[in-house]
């Protein structure tokens, strides 16, 4: 088939996350199994216009705001009538192919953004955004669509979506997790991490508050923060560390490789996750691949991401008294600390990239034979 992709960043721009981590490796393995395509996405600056990456053509129009415009312009003038399959997803804003392409299409939603606007988008575009949402969603229900977890799924019907319309594709992780967890070194104090571009609806800040309670009960404790830190909040942050009365305990590591990336899961006994909203968190996975449980919100996605008492801790509450509770009763338990590490090590397993694809190639198929 050919398939066109419209998505509004690539693997290389300097935003992405675990979408886009998940986008590369479906579409390198649709072009290895003779598939062709295309992605059209925003730039950034100092981004290439086109480039192949493992196979497959990566069209990067306008910015973050003005692709959604440029890439109907782009269609229009080169590839309308070329794709067997236009893929569609939709990360906060939609780009309305079904307005204008003819092609058979699928809509790609990893989660809804809905409270997710009041803390990334600044007022009124953020409100504005609130209250639309629901409208193109409504205009959209009718479109099949492929998503990653069964709370957005739920979130999808509550606007209109029929739920058999609605396929899960289970996510897959391109970290090879450790073979022996009785092999696993960890740091030799008991050590939280918190890992991921820190920003507001990540809620980095309620991790940190979180340690320092938990410190004053636990004195060796430690945490290890990684990740981009570039915008207001980010700085926020640092400098609530650098005032911390523990702060020669918590050490900032800024953006790192992936080796250091493995190494800090492999070596830290758990991990923080506490955003807003998540379509799955990749990174719980991820840390769970490596021995090293989560302990969540009770948020969409991170609730799918995380079985409770098996592969980590989800929070009752999702403040920083009660993450710290939670942190304090692994740090102390460690019979428990074990069974969560072998649990999410097992769980972590099962979920691989080779999996996801199969699944999502299986129902493209089958969706082009209807």
């Amino acid at each position: 088939m050919r398939i066109l992709w419209f998505t509004w960043k690539d693997l290389t721009h300097p935003l992405a996350g675990g979408a886009e981590v998940m986008n590369e490796e479906l579409a390198k393995r649709l072009v290895r199994d003779g598939h062709e395509v295309i992605l059209l996405v925003g730039g950034y600056k100092g981004s290439r216009k086109e480039e192949v990456i493992n196979g497959y053509k990566v069209v990067r129009l306008g910015n973050r705001f003005t692709v959604y415009w440029e890439a109907f312009r782009y269609y229009s003038q080169y590839l309308k009538g070329w794709p067997d399959l236009i893929i569609e997803e939709i990360n906060t804003i939609p780009f309305m192919t079904q307005w204008y392409a003819k092609e058979r299409r699928l809509l790609l939603i990893y989660q809804l953004c809905r409270e997710i606007w009041f803390y990334q988008i600044f007022f009124p575009l953020n409100l504005t955004g609130f209250l639309i949402e629901p409208v193109y969603l409504w205009l959209l229900k009718n479109n099949k669509v492929i998503t990653e977890s069964e709370s957005t799924k739920k979130d999808l019907q509550k606007y209109g979506f029929i739920r058999n319309n609605v396929e899960i594709v289970p996510v897959g992780i391109d970290i090879k997790p450790i073979e022996d967890i009785s092999n696993s070194k960890k740091y030799r104090r008991f050590t939280v991490l918190s890992f991921g571009a820190i920003r507001s609806m990540k809620r980095t800040l309620d991790q940190v508050r979180a340690f320092e309670m938990a410190k004053k009960e636990i004195p060796e404790l430690q945490m290890k923060i990684a990740g981009d830190s570039n915008d207001s909040y980010g700085r926020k942050v640092l400098d609530h560390m650098k005032n911390s009365q523990y702060n020669n305990d918590i050490e900032y590591l800024g953006k790192v490789s992936k080796e250091k990336k493995t190494e800090l899961m492999q070596k830290s006994h758990i991990i923080l996750v506490t955003s807003v909203k998540e379509g799955w968190g990749l990174i719980v996975t991820e840390a769970a691949s490596q021995g090293t449980p989560a302990i969540v919100y009770d948020v969409d996605g991170l609730r799918d991401s995380v079985v409770q008492n098996k592969t980590g801790i989800i929070c009752e509450e999702n403040i920083p008294k009660e993450l710290a509770k939670q942190i304090l009763n692994l740090a102390s338990d460690k019979d428990q600390l074990k069974k969560l590490q072998s649990g999410a090590v097992k769980f972590a397993s099962s979920l691989t990239l080779e999996k996801s694809f199969q699944s999502f190639k299986e129902y493209v198929v089958k969706f082009q034979s209807i």
